[in-house]
């Protein structure tokens, strides 16, 4: 039941007896997330839940630290 929306992958998950999900497999295979790696749950009460690598994470405040330094 996956779908392409705006460029962007859409899927339904089930959480199960235990609280864990399965992240479709097209999308895995899109994020290059293979059995073992780490995710960075991410959690906002307004906007919702965010799962991404830690790495991805790590250079994405990397890049807003510095266009902040890049203002001073």
């Amino acid at each position: 039941m996956d779908n392409k929306v705006k460029g962007k992958l859409m899927g339904m998950v089930k959480v199960g007896e235990k609280g864990q999900i399965v992240i479709p497999k097209d999308m895995r295979a899109l994020f290059n997330i293979k059995a073992g790696d780490s995710l960075l749950a991410l959690a906002d009460i307004n906007q919702g839940i965010a799962i991404v690598k830690p790495d991805d994470y790590i250079n994405f405040a990397d890049d807003i630290l510095k266009t902040i330094n890049k203002k001073d």
